[in-house]
């Protein structure tokens, strides 16, 4: 049921980083400029983190059986629009149905681990979910480069279209959740009492530095991964469009392991918060060199080496799912995945007009891209580290060991 739940992410993380491969496409037929580029990449982020809150309450509520496939078919229905769409606006709208129907995909995953995995085992399981939603990754490298360049950017959304609902089948025929010891023990929430619960979520003190790095640590790598990466090599390096999907490829390649191996090295609730800190400044650091290092085999290997940084995300995931009580467990997945998403439309959207702002006062726009990122990111890192964190991370006193 695991991997079946997964197959719904991976089609996830497709569509959300299709934009890099298929940017130059959509410049050519519409004639877009780089700051309405970063609102159509960002519009999947917008769309997929406001309904976090709502696919949340519903798994609470309904199971995360029906609440994956009544909103998965948007996806479906959203990519058949962007197959079809005559002018921009259209584009815009499959994107907000692709952003609502995938919403569930990852969050459906971790409350899964969570309700029916160990607690200690979290960020591995992560991890190796992470990992095998990976291979959407891969489809959006030189496979749907491959496509693009033979037969258009259209027919990347067909593909895209009949792999989500050969999905969807899967998960309704082969998705039954278990039910939970206590569920039925516990009254049944309307939407308003749920709603409030999430709310309480905010009055912690801890959730605020939790929310403000998920915004960004995922968003950076992302906005470069699925929106500036193709653009960024063919504009600097003049790489073909199968070229950089090449590049994509081992990038996703990369993003399948490293998850379940930075899961394997959690170091638990006591050292991880010092651990995320010192790994996500880092990566702000390589976007600073990314910036000015001019060189492509160099930038290549810079990228490359982002990718093996990246599986430390995970780690944040086990943060939050150890920094509240098992019963707001769900919840604050749900509040820290909508914060991830929101973060990404954010900063593809903020990147372009940065982007648009260069171009226009005659910089290299990819440079000025890979330092608001870096800026962003560094900010973030600060705020996680000096903002509180929950007393329940606070490591337990040891028992002592036994003798002989």
């Amino acid at each position: 049921m695991f991997l079946c739940l997964l197959s719904g992410f991976a089609l996830s993380q497709a569509f959300r980083t299709v934009t890099s491969i298929i940017a130059s496409g959509l410049q050519s037929d519409f004639g877009i400029s780089p700051d309405s580029l970063g609102a159509f990449a960002g519009l999947f982020g917008l769309s997929f983190g406001v309904t976090q809150l709502f696919m949340g309450i519903g798994m609470d509520l309904y199971g995360l059986r029906r609440t994956v496939l009544a909103a998965f078919p948007l996806a479906v229905l959203g990519s058949a629009v962007s197959a079809l769409a005559p002018s921009y606006g259209w584009l815009m709208l499959g994107q907000l149905l692709i952003g609502v129907g995938c919403s569930p995909a990852f969050l459906a995953c971790t409350v899964f681990i969570s309700r029916h995995f160990p607690a200690q085992r979290f960020a591995f399981f992560s991890g190796v979910g992470m990992g095998v939603g990976g291979l959407g990754l891969l489809f959006t490298g030189t496979p749907l480069a491959w496509l693009v360049q033979h037969g258009g950017w259209r027919l990347g959304f067909w593909v895209l279209a009949v792999l989500s609902l050969l999905s969807w089948l899967l998960i309704y025929v082969r998705v039954h959740e278990p039910p939970l010891p206590q569920a039925a023990a516990r009254p049944r929430e309307s939407w308003a009492q749920a709603a409030g619960r999430f709310g309480d979520l905010f009055r912690v003190p801890h959730t605020w530095g939790i929310l403000i790095l998920g915004m960004c640590c995922y968003a950076a790598f992302l906005s470069m991964r699925g929106l500036w990466l193709g653009p960024m090599l063919m504009g600097r390096y003049g790489f073909s469009l199968v070229d950089s999907g090449n590049v994509a490829l081992v990038l996703s390649m990369i993003a399948l392991f490293v998850p379940a191996f930075f899961g394997r090295l959690d170091p638990g609730p006591a050292r991880r918060r010092r651990w995320i800190t010192a790994f996500s400044l880092s990566m702000s650091g390589l976007f600073v060199v990314l910036a000015f290092m001019h060189h492509a085999a160099a930038n290549v290997v810079l990228i490359f080496l982002m990718g093996l940084l990246s599986g430390y995300s995970v780690l944040q995931y086990a943060d939050v799912r150890s920094s509240y009580p098992a019963e707001l467990t769900g919840r604050a997945l749900s509040l820290y995945t909508m914060s991830m998403f929101l973060g990404v439309a954010l900063m593809q959207w903020l990147t372009g007009l940065v982007a648009a702002w260069a171009q226009h006062q005659g910089h290299e726009p990819y440079q000025t891209v890979m330092l608001c990122i870096a800026a962003m990111l560094g900010a973030a890192s600060t705020a996680f580290r000096w903002l509180p964190s929950s007393p329940l991370l606070r490591a337990p006193a040891q028992p002592p060991r036994p003798r002989g």
